[in-house]
């Protein structure tokens, strides 16, 4: 692997031999076969071979080599708009060639531009296999991976490393012979089903791949059984805050409620996520977990991805705390210096006994004195990294337990593939008095209709949001957008208060906004994101999103779920533009056709790709390179199964098989 170099061979993710054996082709192209020249059809991308009648460097209609090939019918041109001056003496007339490209019609017949294309002789054999194109980088040719994987593969061991013993899938070959058809495929094989990764070569790729994964994580999930943490038994907390809750916990709460602290009270760490729809009712269950922790005698950090829903968090859970005795304090990046300085002493000195806040709690400055628990909301937003921070503060020599909570439900598939390694619970039901949101999609061009129906709303005293658009490229248009349409909206609602909340706003600036809105002192909100997570605002009965093609589907659903939290009848608008891309059409469809989280998700995965859920959790595992979660669903659990049979019968091939596809790549599963 010295040519091409190393380093641009490390930027392809190899950097064993055994790497290269597993560097597999994108697609192939068929060199197979000749097509005559007058065969050919504009449209189709076909071999042919023959003689240069004439090659001449052209002025018009723009400067470039012409080649015109003849072989026993007709003639082509071969055109080349960059080319060097070798080229010029490959071309010379009488040279046999072999070309290969899509053929177009042009001015003066058929022609191919930029083929690939090589000198021949007459009897220069034809390839017995499709050619390989493989994924590259610049500087790293086609013809130098084709060779690097060719000896490549004379000098790896691709023996089995998955036991015969009925754990592969019926009708999957041998992982050897499978490399081998999907380096060089023989030519009747099926094109599409090689396209399609459907053939049975892609499969058993694709099921060694996922049994990888899957063994790697039951590996984290078996490691962190090994470990200690503080058995959570303390009940007179709880009794104490379901004591003093305004509600009674809906059947679902109960039953997730009893899986964790069945947890808690074990003496192995607790690595579970909690899911439940948009208010569903999660954080009364990490106010129970946590009530638990404290009455064991332990602290509890509570941490979220924003300073309004760290803020969210500790508002509505102070007053039930605090009558159940539990001292809360928080703890984020805009409070002042001394502030912070207070809040950490609290917290070093055991004085507080539940710590909510933002990033600001994983700060090295911050010291637990007995930490037990920890909370992660909208765990798919923060870093593997920060999470290992956060539950390494333990300061009772053990691991403390960790609930992570999302309002983005997980696809099946997903939850086998990549959360393998968690416990994980649902909240499946929503609590009494809930409304159902109805979505209407209208378009910008119909903006002033939008604002009657503002202004309807605000004269039954309800409230309603307006939320700016997403401009990915810069925070500052971000703010910028924000801040037109809120200057837009006071003219046109006036005399109603239209109030702006964003992300540059200070916390207190912030706050001082919400609080207005939650009084009803302010009765339109104008925001961005920042009110996608944790704001619970009762009478707030319409949202409008602006643009709202530019939002994915999970970020529609947790924006509309804002709103129907009380007893009246929400409507949420998406606006559009008038050229809507493919893609955002069906999102929006998605989003018109259905509320069911679980159903968005699904759609999410097929249209988005995995990424959405996983956020940050990326960091670290390794992503699938050849399986599809949708299309592979079969497989996944085909390898889950595999994976608990490896490990109780085989655990030696298990060893074999993860330095295969991973390299020793484990770090952070167990996060």
């Amino acid at each position: 692997m010295a040519d091409p170099s190393i380093a641009r061979f490390a930027r392809l993710g190899i950097r064993r031999e055994q790497d290269l054996a597993l560097h597999l082709p994108l697609r192939y192209e068929d060199e197979t076969k000749l097509m005559p020249v007058a065969a050919a059809r504009p449209g189709t991308t076909v071999q042919v071979e023959g003689t240069v009648e004439r090659s001449e460097v052209a002025r018009r209609p723009r400067r470039g080599l012409v080649v015109t090939l003849r072989d026993d019918g007709a003639a082509l041109i071969l055109r080349f708009l960059h080319y060097y001056a070798s080229q010029l003496r490959q071309f010379t007339s009488g040279a046999r060639i072999r070309a290969i490209g899509e053929v177009r019609g042009g001015l003066f017949g058929l022609e191919m531009v930029h083929p690939r294309y090589r000198v021949v002789h007459e009897d220069t054999p034809l390839p017995e296999t499709l050619t390989p194109v493989y994924p590259t980088v610049a500087g790293v040719g086609q013809a130098s991976l084709r060779a690097a994987v060719r000896k490549a593969l004379g000098q790896t061991d691709l023996s089995e490393t998955v036991p015969g013993d009925g754990v592969v899938p019926q009708g999957l070959p041998p992982l050897a012979e499978a490399i081998a058809l999907l380096h060089a495929p023989p030519p009747g094989v099926d094109h599409s089903s090689l396209a399609e990764r459907s053939h049975p070569a892609w499969q058993r790729v694709i099921f060694d791949e996922l049994l990888a994964q899957q063994l790697s994580l039951r590996r984290s999930r078996s490691a962190r059984a090994q470990q200690d943490a503080p058995g959570l038994t303390g009940g007179a907390m709880v009794d104490a805050l379901l004591a003093v809750l305004p509600f009674e916990l809906t059947g679902a709460q109960q039953r997730v409620w009893s899986e964790i602290g069945a947890d808690l009270a074990r003496t192995q760490p607790m690595n579970r996520l909690l899911q439940g729809d948009v208010g569903s009712g999660k954080t009364v269950i990490a106010a129970l977990a946590a009530a638990r922790a404290i009455g064991s005698g332990f602290q509890v950090a509570l941490m979220a991805p924003t300073e309004i829903l760290a803020e969210q968090h500790w508002r509505k859970l102070e007053p039930w705390m605090a009558q159940a005795g539990v001292r809360i304090a928080w703890l984020t990046g805009s409070l002042k210096d001394s502030e912070k300085k207070a809040v950490r002493a609290q917290v070093a000195a055991g004085e507080a006994d539940l710590l909510v806040g933002t990033h600001a709690l994983i700060e090295q400055s911050v010291e637990f004195s007995r930490l037990g628990l920890t909370i992660v909301d909208e765990q798919h937003r923060f870093g593997v990294a920060q999470r290992l921070k956060l539950r390494a503060k333990t300061g009772a020599g053990a691991l403390p337990h960790q609930l992570m909570m999302s309002a983005t439900p997980i696809p099946r598939t997903l939850a086998m593939s990549y959360y393998a390694d968690l416990d994980v619970s649902l909240i499946d039901e929503l609590p009494p008095g809930r409304r159902p949101v109805v979505t209407k999609l209208i378009s910008a061009a119909r903006r002033d209709e939008v604002l009657e129906r503002v202004r309807a709303v605000a004269a039954q005293g309800c409230q309603v949001y307006w939320v700016c658009p997403l401009v990915a490229e810069s925070e500052a248009l971000d703010l910028q957008t924000a801040i037109d349409t809120h200057a837009r909206l006071v003219d046109a609602l006036a005399p109603l208060t239209v109030g702006l909340v964003h992300g540059r706003l200070s916390g207190a600036e912030k706050q001082e906004v919400m609080e207005r809105f939650v009084r009803g002192a302010v009765r339109v909100l104008v925001a961005t994101t920042v009110i996608e997570v944790g704001v619970d605002v009762p009478n707030a009965s319409l949202m409008v999103i602006e643009d709202a093609e530019r939002f994915g589907l999970s970020q529609l659903h947790q924006l509309r779920g804002r709103i129907g939290r009380g007893a009246l009848d929400s409507v949420c608008v998406l606006l559009y533009g008038t050229a809507l891309a493919p893609l955002a059409r069906e999102r929006l469809r998605v989003i018109y056709e259905t509320s069911d989280g679980f159903e968005i998700a699904r759609r999410d995965l097929i249209l988005r790709g995995p990424g959405e859920f996983l956020g940050a959790r990326q960091s670290g595992v390794p992503m699938l390179r050849f399986a599809d979660l949708e299309r592979d669903a079969r497989l996944v659990e085909a390898a889950r199964d595999a994976a608990a049979t490896m490990l109780r019968k085989h655990p030696q091939l298990v060893e074999r098989h993860l330095a295969r596809w991973l390299g020793g790549r484990e770090e952070y599963l167990g996060a």
